[in-house]
């Protein structure tokens, strides 16, 4: 359902979208119309591709039910047939979404659902790749920045200043991934006799987010809504002058969906 969502934005960006899995065709065919997929499921029943591939999932005994299933994962693949980029997870039950995807893969913008916050300073958009999650799905949360001309906030790795800086909410059910920041500029500071790592004019920055399944995460799930929140920590200067320190309160919602436990007959 998720890639589903997402297939006329990936296909608008040159993808087509398919498939595979260890599950039966007829099983297949009977899930592809119930939820009325655009996209085709290729079935492999011995999971002789899964291995050739080795994405088997070795960890699951020859005996079990579930003998078969690969990692779950995603090859993006360009219009010369290079893979540009592969992503797995370990556990079965967690997937990255096509939408954080397409973030990383730098060909998606703000979301119609983006928040737009005028700050002292700066500009900043923030969003995420998905408005609709489900248990194990791994997003991305994302603040775009703009800065006015002769403006520049403090990279993570300055010395002596105070760097831009993200901080989230500490949630049980979720796990949150390192920050993404831009390759910083070199500025030279003549007044001052110093040359600083800094960002000018526009900027993204990106963290993912993992999300727990339904009996994990809590009270952050009311009426199959979740608000994640966090701060964004700068202080910008011009050529003549540094501001006082700024924090804006971030914030992201979803709709959180339960897995489709429907069994294909």
């Amino acid at each position: 359902m998720q890639l589903e969502r997402n297939r006329e934005e990936i296909e608008a960006r040159g993808f087509r979208v398919a498939a595979l899995t260890y599950d039966d065709a007829d099983i297949l065919a009977s899930f592809a119309q119930r939820v009325k997929l655009g996209y085709p499921l290729l079935s492999d029943p011995d999971s002789e591709i899964i291995k050739k591939f080795g994405i088997l999932n070795e960890t699951v005994p020859p005996d079990h039910r579930l003998y078969g299933i690969p990692h779950p994962g995603e090859y993006w693949i360009g219009k010369d047939g290079r893979v540009q980029t592969k992503l797995f997870e370990q556990n079965y039950r967690d997937r990255f979404t096509a939408g954080r995807t397409l973030v990383r893969l730098g060909e998606s913008e703000a979301a119609a659902t983006a928040t737009r916050i005028e700050a002292q300073h700066l500009t900043a958009t923030v969003w995420a790749s998905d408005d609709t999650v489900r248990g194990g799905n791994r997003v991305a949360l994302v603040v775009d920045l703009e800065l006015p001309e002769k403006m520049h906030v403090y990279a993570p790795s300055v010395e002596g200043y105070i760097p831009i800086d993200w901080q989230t909410e500490e949630v049980e059910g979720l796990e949150y991934f390192d920050v993404e920041y831009p390759e910083a500029e070199m500025l030279r500071l003549e007044a001052i006799n110093e040359t600083v790592p800094v960002y000018e004019g526009r900027l993204r920055l990106i963290r993912d987010v993992r999300f727990g399944q339904a009996d994990d995460l809590g009270g952050l799930l009311d009426e199959g809504k979740i608000r994640l929140r966090g701060k964004l920590r700068y202080q910008a200067c011009d050529d003549k002058v540094c501001y006082l320190p700024q924090e804006l309160d971030l914030e992201w919602g979803f709709a959180f969906e339960v897995h489709d436990r429907t069994r294909a007959e």
